[in-house]
């Protein structure tokens, strides 16, 4: 304490101390969005004169923010081209029957994927098709989403690149001059917490996970918030003829609900899993956007909405497809198309666009494409040349809602983008190529092979991320400079004098914890880590291990929705409360404070 009195006696200090816990209460509070406290923050320490700018800014050119950015374009690469479709299959198969088996899947391999694509896309890629697996067993989501993201959280410490917080601590260590992670820097540590994290996803009592729902409509109303209806038929050479809709691939790979089946002039309503399908059949379908694009590719079904001289073979050219945008429209209030259907208003020869779905608020559209009655507020899907929708930019009638650059998936090149990660992880393993060339030579390799487009490339980075790690390294190095780190690392070394490390690693695993609970893991990180550096020495460890010890801390985050963000995208879908997280996610932080240290201290030979 003494220490720390005599360290507030310099001004800088001070002021680095006043900013700190003014962004601590920012982030609490949430009154700022937490890139813009850390861009606060910076200004703030670079205005004061306790950094100047190349060290505050330091951060924003740093490896690991840069490769985190190229890794938001091979993560998008691999996500557009497919890479998970077999695994979004084998959610649906008939042999993931039960919530156990899925939670199974979920551990064995869904983990270890995050472990090289960060978790927050994959819970997203894979969301609406365990909402869509919930629907068709008659569950409740919530016995399900929060084991997703706990093992998209425990697959994030695999290797380096399984989540941004491993390449803000990696970064930081860099500036504060302890030199940068590897790639599998931390997976001895990371492969015995995934397991023995899964053995308690497995082994779990049902009981903690709540059941939120399990009303068939209560359930299915995400699923008409966010779906189009659209049509699709059934050529004669398609591999679902003869299949019933229950075991066909057409519901195991796409997250769809088919509302009716229409056979000549006969029509048929749900239930229809066992019913088999002929050629010419036509289905009534609610998809999601993506699923709908998808669909377009895949040859075992048609679009309703194209006649047969769009699916001629001039029309399917290259060319001809490069040519296409999606984009959503939306009819406001006003529209004079409201009141007629697309039949009746010509829609496609009038813009030059077709018509691929519709999509009317909470409400279950039964007609057929072009005979449903637009109405103000619909939104429609369209595929048109980009002068049709440049047209459509100038129509009152039509407010064109966005343009979708990822137009089609890239389905064809999917083995190119999985043989372009695999050598991103292999090259810096077999050679002294650093990891940030590896990734910036994979994201090029990306576009090059046309897995996706350079302005994909672009929107793939996500600007919130790369601000707020960007932003929140200058907390450790003005932290560091104004001596504020050491002196709070000899007030905490005295309060630990005489502890065994094991109880000391512990206890500052569980402080990091605790911290991530009611602030972000990425600033939680920044605060922790240059403290626990300075610990080292007194413990007789090297600088690595605390660094360990922090980056478990703030990653292994179970208690509270926003203690990872994961949990936030589970916990709406999965209609959770508040203590239904900390209670299922008590015995596992429980099991993480035990075993994290003790590995901490096996690997580094101290134990």
């Amino acid at each position: 304490m003494n220490e720390l009195m005599a360290v507030l006696q310099n001004p800088e200090a001070v002021i680095t101390l006043a900013i700190l816990v003014l962004a601590i209460v920012l982030f609490i509070s949430g009154a700022l969005a937490p890139e813009l406290t850390g861009l606060l923050s910076v200004g703030l320490l670079i205005g004061s004169g306790i950094l100047t700018p190349q060290k505050a800014l330091a951060g924003f050119g740093s490896p690991a923010l840069i490769t985190l950015m190229g890794l938001f374009a091979v993560s998008a690469a691999l996500f557009k081209s497919g890479a998970l479709d077999r695994l979004r299959e084998l959610i649906a198969s008939e042999r993931i029957r039960t919530p156990r088996r899925l939670i199974a899947l979920l551990a064995l391999v869904v983990a270890p994927i995050s472990g090289v694509v960060p978790n927050t896309p994959v819970v997203a890629s894979l969301l609406p098709v365990i909402e869509a697996w919930c629907h068709r067993r008659r569950l409740s989501p919530s016995r399900v989403l929060l084991p997703l993201s706990f093992a998209t959280v425990l697959g994030g410490t695999l290797t380096l690149l399984g989540s941004s917080v491993n390449l803000l601590v990696s970064d930081i260590s860099e500036q504060l001059g302890y030199g940068s992670l590897k790639l599998f820097s931390f997976t001895s540590i990371g492969i015995p917490i995934w397991l023995i994290g899964t053995c308690y996803l497995l082994l779990a009592p049902e009981s903690l996970l709540p059941d939120r729902g399990r009303n068939i409509n209560e359930l299915g109303v995400n699923k008409e918030q966010t779906g189009y209806f659209t049509e699709v038929t059934i050529p004669s050479d398609s591999n679902l003829v003869g299949q019933s809709l229950h075991n066909s691939r057409l519901q195991r790979r796409f997250d769809v609900d088919v509302l009716e089946l229409q056979r000549g002039k006969e029509r048929f309503l749900p239930p229809l899993a066992d019913r088999k399908l002929e050629p010419g059949d036509r289905l009534l379908l609610r998809v999601t956007r993506s699923d709908l694009l998808r669909l377009q590719q895949e040859h075992t079904v048609q679009l309703a909405t194209k006649s047969s001289k769009d699916v001629s073979p001039k029309k399917t050219s290259g060319d001809s497809d490069e040519c296409q945008k999606t984009v959503e429209v939306l009819l406001p209030a006003g529209s004079t198309l409201a009141g007629a259907n697309l039949r009746e208003l010509r829609f496609r020869q009038r813009h030059n666009s077709t018509v691929l779905a519709l999509r009317r608020g909470q409400q279950t559209v039964q007609e057929r494409i072009g005979q449903a009655v637009l109405r103000e507020g619909d939104v429609l899907l369209l595929q048109a040349p980009l002068d049709a929708i440049r047209g459509l930019q100038a129509n009152n009638d039509l407010l064109v809602l966005d343009q979708l650059e990822n137009d089609l998936p890239t389905v064809p090149k999917k083995p190119i983008a999985i043989g372009i990660a695999l050598a991103m992880l292999i090259l810096p393993s077999v050679t002294s190529i650093p990891l940030v060339a590896s990734v910036l030579l994979a994201a090029v390799a990306m576009v090059v092979g046309g897995c996706i487009r350079p302005r994909e490339l672009q929107k793939s980075i996500r600007l919130d991320v790369i601000l707020l790690l960007g932003s929140l390294s200058s907390f450790s190095v003005a932290m560091q400079t104004t001596g504020l780190a050491n002196a709070l690392a000899q007030g905490m070394e005295y309060w630990l004098k005489g502890w065994p490390n094991y109880a000391a690693l512990l206890i500052i695993f569980l402080s990091t914890t605790i911290l991530t609970q009611v602030i972000s893991n990425a600033a939680s990180v920044a605060l922790f880590v240059p403290v626990a550096i300075q610990l080292a020495p007194g413990m007789n460890l090297p600088p690595s291990a605390l660094l360990v010890t922090v980056l478990f801390g703030a990653s292994q985050s179970f208690l509270t929705p926003m203690g990872y963000q994961t949990n936030l995208m589970v916990f709406g879908p999965g209609r959770y409360k508040f203590l239904d997280v900390t209670r299922y996610g008590a015995g596992l932080t429980a099991l993480m404070t035990i075993f994290v240290p003790a590995l901490v201290l096996l690997k580094y030979n101290n134990f």
